[in-house]
């Protein structure tokens, strides 16, 4: 532990004469609290210096300053709902109890208060104070009140820090939550399921991407955190289960920047009996949904007015081949041999294994002309079909397969297919796969493809990532703004 501070001494000295006193300085609860902004809501209608005469209320929360002047001292204290400014006067409190609360309370203290709710003669929401408990001692000190943490890195390190001191922090995990549980509703009245599969597997697909592994002492077995939840879903439309989703963790043991965490939330669904056509028409559904509640949460927010406006119908069509030609300057590009698409993919900077196949290349090159250019919603469509082994391949165009993904400010948040239902093919494209990498971490999932010879009906899915849809809706610059405790590296 770090040498303690001098503040941080004083503190601890106070915990101490509380304790020789017969006072506990960490008490077990302070029932029948009243949140502070239904306290505001009880001043809502004095005149400066008025009172909620025979009005007593309960609140608690962190305090913030102190201020005195003379007899006078006031406390901003702070709940999950607002600030409230508690006044004490001498002459309502007594000279020992007023002057000994003063000595004893420290920024950071989580305190009760009860009182009777008024407001100043400056026309400030106060409470007037007739008792105080000390309800948690902190004995290190908040944040700097103005500024808070400003050291990007330790914001993520120390959370709790991060949102005790930024109100704005505080408020884009809470639309982190209702955006979530908005998506839940927009589906639940859509007629989708709601499940849970696993997360650990034997086999980790779904996805072209490098899986945590552990091992199974009971098994005797290695285990891989699931990378997608694609294949678990698809077994139950095989089932039977026609319409069904799921949110839950995802691990990839690969890149760690803006737009990508090697843990995060997940989004998949999956809709027997409908192309990616009916799911074009639902995820512009569901947007413009979440637009038009993040402006009813947020109605001063220039992100939220921003997201109404650009999340409304119809959304943008970019031709992923068509869109990579004409702005690359690069022609012919599906009949190129896989070491020039893969010498091409270098130029960009793309540190890719030289025997990727070449979907891997494209996506590349693609990530490096197109999707910067990407500004407003926009359904990116008709991906090669080297790029997605799980695709069905597309009824008119030959070598595309039935893609679309959604991009919006130069990152991609969702990513759909016609789903490929043929076993047959989806085990030779499994193979074609595998033996293109050569590496058999990304083993596949025969059990899958034996669950497809049952027979699994036509069907489309999506995949999208809570943290990229809450950065598209609130314009957080970064992923590790939008995931409470994001993986950062050692000291």
């Amino acid at each position: 532990m770090p040498q303690e501070s001098h503040l941080e001494r004083e503190r601890r000295g106070k915990i101490a004469r509380w304790r020789a006193e017969g006072r506990e300085p960490f008490p077990w609860s302070f029932p029948d609290r009243t949140l502070i902004r239904e306290v505001r809501a009880l001043t809502s209608s004095l005149a400066p210096g008025e009172e909620v005469a025979g009005r007593t209320v309960r609140v608690a929360g962190r305090l913030l300053t102190i201020r005195s002047h003379g007899g006078t001292s006031f406390i901003d204290l702070e709940d999950a709902s607002g600030t409230l400014q508690l006044l004490l006067t001498v002459h309502e409190l007594g000279e020992a109890f007023y002057t000994s609360w003063l000595a004893d309370l420290d920024p950071g203290d989580i305190v009760g208060a009860i009182g009777l709710p008024a407001v100043s003669r400056r026309g400030e929401p106060s409470l007037r104070i007739q008792s105080l408990e000390l309800l948690a001692k902190a004995i290190a000190p908040p944040p700097e009140k103005f500024h808070g943490l400003q050291d990007p890195e330790e914001r993520i390190r120390r959370r709790y820090l991060d949102l005790m001191s930024s109100a704005e922090s505080r408020e884009r995990f809470r639309l982190r939550s209702l955006l979530t549980r908005e998506i839940r509703g927009y589906f639940d009245r859509a007629g989708f399921l709601e499940v849970e599969t696993p997360i650990l597997l034997r086999v980790a697909g779904g996805a072209a991407a490098a899986p945590f592994v552990t091992r199974s002492r009971y098994l005797d077995s290695e285990l891989q955190l699931r990378i997608s939840i694609e294949l678990s879903l698809k077994q139950l439309l095989i089932g039977g289960l026609e319409r069904v989703y799921e949110i839950g963790r995802c691990f990839r043991n690969e890149d760690l920047d803006s737009t990508h965490s090697p843990e995060f939330t997940m989004l998949e669904l999956y809709w027997a009996y409908a192309d990616y056509h009916d799911m074009r028409r639902l995820m512009e559904g569901l947007f413009e949904r979440l637009g038009t509640r993040m402006l009813e949460w947020q109605p001063d927010s220039e992100a939220a007015r921003s997201a109404a406006q650009l999340f409304r119908p119809p959304f943008a069509t970019l031709d992923f081949v068509q869109a990579l030609e004409e702005r690359s300057g690069i022609r012919d590009l599906l009949s190129r041999p896989t070491p020039e698409l893969g010498e091409l993919a270098r130029r960009c900077g793309a540190t890719v294994p030289a025997d990727s196949p070449p979907g891997v290349f494209l996506d590349k090159l693609f990530e490096h002309y197109v999707e910067p250019t990407i500004d407003r919603p926009t359904f990116v469509v008709d991906h090669p079909a080297s790029t997605t082994p799980l695709a069905k391949r597309h009824r008119s165009l030959p070598g595309r397969v039935e893609r679309f993904e959604i991009h919006y400010r130069g990152f991609e948040i969702g990513n759909c297919y016609t789903e490929l239902n043929d076993p047959d093919e989806q085990e030779r494209r499994f193979q074609e796969q595998l033996t293109a990498r050569g590496e058999e971490r990304y083993a596949y999932d025969a059990e899958f493809v034996e669950a497809l010879r049952h027979g699994m009906p036509p069907a489309t899915g999506i995949g999208f990532g809570i943290e990229r849809i809450v950065m598209a809706l609130t314009g957080a610059k970064s992923i590790k703004d939008v995931i409470l405790f994001p993986q950062v590296r050692s000291r």
